[in-house]
C-alpha cells in the first residue's frame, strides 16, 4: 500500500500513467473501429454475393435485386456489367 501512496505521490508517475492509460484507450477504440470496418465490409459483400447470384438466375430486374439486398440501383448495375465480361 505505501507503494501506491508513493508512485500517487510522485508527479512524474501520475503523468506518466496517465499518459499510457490514455495510449491504452486510444489503442482499444482504434481496435474497435476496425472490426467495425471489417464487419461492415463483410456484410457488404455478402449483399454483393447475393445480388451476383440473383443476377445470374435472371429473373429480377436491377431494381428488385437493389431492394432485396440493400444495395443501390447503380450498385447492382455494376455487378451486373462486371458478370458481362
Amino acid at each position: 500500500m505505501s507503494r501506491i501512496r508513493e508512485l500517487s505521490a510522485d508527479e512524474e508517475a501520475r503523468r506518466l500513467a496517465s499518459v499510457r492509460e490514455r495510449a491504452l484507450r486510444d489503442e482499444v477504440s482504434l481496435l474497435n473501429d476496425a472490426k467495425r470496418e471489417g464487419r461492415e465490409e463483410g456484410h457488404l459483400e455478402a449483399k454483393r454475393a447475393t445480388a451476383q447470384n440473383l443476377i445470374k438466375l435472371g429473373v429480377l430486374s436491377d431494381e428488385q435485386i437493389a431492394e432485396a439486398t440493400g444495395l443501390t440501383v447503380a450498385d447492382v448495375e455494376g455487378l451486373r456489367g462486371r458478370d458481362a465480361h
